[in-house]
């Protein structure tokens, strides 16, 4: 159990939801004393306040929320900030459903990347309630913060050589297979775009291929780009571009954060998880614009941008992927800022070959308040994908719909009709949210982990 959860307290402060439109008629019937309380701190009875009651003598004797019908995870997320400290427990007026959003937002609240300057804080704790599914929560809790610290983590001790030990870590803790192909053993093994995009670096690239559960069950295969840091190689971006450039491997972050979820709760899946990680670099031997790469697949393709080096690395495994047929194939990365144009940074981009299944994962990003939204693969655009050299180009002839090229150019390397997702995220809080602490965030982990959850179950 995390130590911002408890054991039940005989000494644990109560708190209290209240819908916004009692509050009036649940005021006229407190006590003069809290009624002059609360009036001197100007309280309006509005959703999203947290009103501590005091007693007579002073001691705090009860939070209430003030809430509304339809509040989400992150209305509960400032909760433990207002407390500070103390030990608390929620009482009858959180139903089930309420209860669990509390109890996850409240653990996703504690989260502080504090791995190079540690600072003593105080935390609330909450009583364990025993209508909630802390094992589940808790497994939340770890995937998401397992995406915060890896994109969080510096470039500079997150490159691929720590990327593919994170994902040995994970590997070995649930007895799972995992084989790493590296630097020029990339050329043999005919993975050569990610050969490509990372040679320029002094930090080699690599495949991580990861392989557990029994062969009976449905295949799953998860792929995430893994550009461990991203200059824009020969196209590089401007200073202030590369500010957030440590984020560029959020995608592999959100596949092994989803593979621990997967393996934790011992889905029935057969599951794969491919990561090619590479640094994006400059050098002598850095690949330019217009080359022309021989894929996995045996397409050409012509380098519209060497900063649009993800869907090249993300091709070569999704080629792979697609060869076994599996179930699903689910890839996620922090792909294009065309995606956060059209979404904004707080919803993921969702692309797929398949709209039923699409819309399935969509209502459940939305039940669960880890939102996603669907764009569309629209056909007419991979005309703009062609090439006079080779055939394809990765960028593409127009400036506009960029996070629908680049889905369309992915799905170049699809051949077999496997159900695909491909997931464009931001993987970034742009600054302090409650729950949310600026940086590294999880974008759709939720989602795709519940999804799973159901697709296995009807397969």
């Amino acid at each position: 159990m995390h130590s911002y959860f408890s054991k039940a307290s005989d000494g644990s402060i109560p708190i209290t939801r209240l819908l916004a439109p009692e509050y009036k008629k649940w005021l006229e019937g407190q006590s003069d004393f809290v009624r002059n309380w609360l009036s001197s701190l100007h309280v309006k009875g509005v959703s999203g306040e947290v009103l501590a009651i005091p007693s007579p003598s002073g001691a705090m004797e009860k939070i209430v929320i003030i809430d509304n019908i339809s509040s989400g995870l992150w209305d509960y997320a400032s909760l433990p900030s207002s407390l500070k400290s103390g030990v608390f427990h929620l009482d009858d007026s959180f139903n089930i459903h309420q209860a669990n959003l509390v109890f996850l937002s409240w653990g996703l609240s504690a989260y502080r990347f504090d791995r190079y300057s540690k600072k003593d804080r105080t935390f609330p704790k909450l009583c364990v309630r025993q209508d909630v599914d802390l094992i589940e929560v808790e497994r939340q809790i770890a995937a998401t913060n397992l995406v915060r610290d890896l994109i969080n983590t510096p470039a500079n001790h997150m490159g691929p050589v720590e990327l593919a030990e994170s994902a040995t870590a994970i590997a070995h803790k649930y007895k799972a297979d995992i084989s790493i192909i590296v630097d020029k053993d990339l050329i043999p093994a005919n993975y050569p775009a990610v050969y490509t995009v990372g040679m320029a670096s002094d930090r080699a690239p690599r495949l991580i291929d990861m392989r557990w559960g029994s062969e009976k069950h449905p295949k799953i295969t998860l792929v995430g780009k893994g550009v461990c840091f991203d200059s824009g190689g020969l196209d590089i971006k401007p200073a202030a571009g590369m500010l957030t450039m440590k984020k560029d491997m959020g995608g592999a972050a959100h596949v092994l954060a989803l593979a621990q979820m997967i393996m934790d709760a011992d889905l029935p899946v057969r599951l794969r998880v491919l990561v090619p990680a590479v640094e994006n670099s400059i050098s002598g031997v850095a690949y330019r614009p217009m080359d022309v790469i021989k894929m996995r697949s045996g397409k050409t393709v012509e380098v519209g941008n060497t900063d649009a080096e993800g869907r090249l690395v993300l091709a070569d495994a999704l080629h792979e992927a697609d060869g076994e047929k599996p179930s699903l194939i689910i890839d996620v990365a922090t792909l294009t800022g065309a995606a956060r144009v059209a979404m904004g940074t707080e919803v993921g981009v969702l692309f797929s070959n398949n709209n039923e299944q699409a819309q399935q994962l969509v209502r459940m990003s939305h039940e669960i308040h880890d939102p996603l939204w669907q764009m569309p693969l629209w056909e007419p655009y991979k005309s703009g994908l062609k090439s006079k050299v080779a055939d394809l180009s990765s960028t593409g002839s127009s400036a506009y719909g960029g996070a629908i090229t680049a889905a369309l150019f992915l799905s170049e390397f699809l051949e077999n009709k496997t159900l695909w997702f491909h997931l464009d995220v931001m993987a970034w809080n742009t600054n302090d949210k409650p729950g949310r602490q600026e940086g590294g965030e999880a974008m759709g982990l939720r989602a795709l982990y519940a999804f799973i959850n159901n697709f296995v179950k009807t397969a």
